[in-house]
């Protein structure tokens, strides 16, 4: 299951306002074969919903396809027409897209459908779908299965996703055939600022002030201090992707 689901440990999704710049510097994308499962190499119409500062974004636009980036939060949605010039953002949330009906071919979330109200948000994304379309669901997660992350998780917590958050959603909706999944594998390098950035773009810690955060910072800059190579630190991470298509109206 998701550990802090809890709004009030993990922190409101606005928290993210106010660490932009720690998002977008220190975030990891996603695998490009896991882009690929989820919206595959045909170029179509996507919907990214929940796009924050476009880590996934960037990959689907490198794969060719039409992007709109539908992201609630005004500084995020910001940075990202930094990062990709040109990019169709505009503001929404998945519980209302504001998109004309039959849209797009694929509807794909990072690291947010958990944020979603799921019984407002999959019946505006089924309406946005065309026939035939897909949802497409993907999270990174720090692998604790490895000693230095396990220690790291220790200090700051870890989040993860089970098929039990995505798939029962989905089948209860009445909406999506059978969910499919998928795992990948990848490692991130972080140097000592990144690594405090990574930690500082966690909604947990992004929700307190500074002083709260400041015996959390400082316990992963001895973390760092202690185990860095000279290259950094690798940080190992399973993404986790999920994909169902609309069911077909009979």
């Amino acid at each position: 299951m998701i550990v802090n689901r809890d709004p009030k440990v993990r922190g409101p999704y606005t928290a993210f306002a106010d660490v932009v710049g720690a998002y977008e510097r220190a975030r990891p994308g996603y695998p490009g074969e896991a882009v690929r499962w989820l919206v595959g190499d045909h170029p179509c119409d996507v919907v990214d919903l929940g796009a924050g500062t476009g880590k996934l974004t960037r990959s689907v636009v490198a794969l060719g396809h039409r992007v709109t980036a539908v992201e609630p939060l005004d500084e995020m949605r910001a940075e990202l027409e930094v990062v990709l010039r040109g990019i169709h953002a505009v503001a929404g949330s998945a519980e209302a897209i504001p998109l004309p009906d039959s849209s797009a071919d694929v509807v794909v979330s990072a690291q947010a459908f958990h944020w979603f109200d799921h019984e407002d948000a999959l019946p505006d994304i089924a309406r946005v779908l065309r026939p035939g379309g897909r949802l497409a669901l993907v999270w990174n997660s720090r692998d604790d299965r490895d000693a230095w992350m396990a220690r790291l998780s220790a200090i700051i917590g870890n989040e993860s996703i089970e098929e039990s958050d995505v798939v029962p959603v989905l089948d209860a909706s009445g909406l999506f055939d059978p969910v499919e999944t998928a795992l990948f594998s990848f490692q991130q390098v972080l140097d000592r600022d990144g690594l405090l950035d990574l930690v500082l773009s966690r909604s947990y810690l992004a929700k307190l002030t500074a002083r709260e955060r400041e015996p959390v910072l400082e316990a992963v800059a001895a973390l760092y201090d202690e185990t860095a190579d000279p290259d950094g630190v690798r940080l190992p991470y399973v993404t986790k992707c999920f994909r169902a298509a609309t069911k077909e109206v009979t």
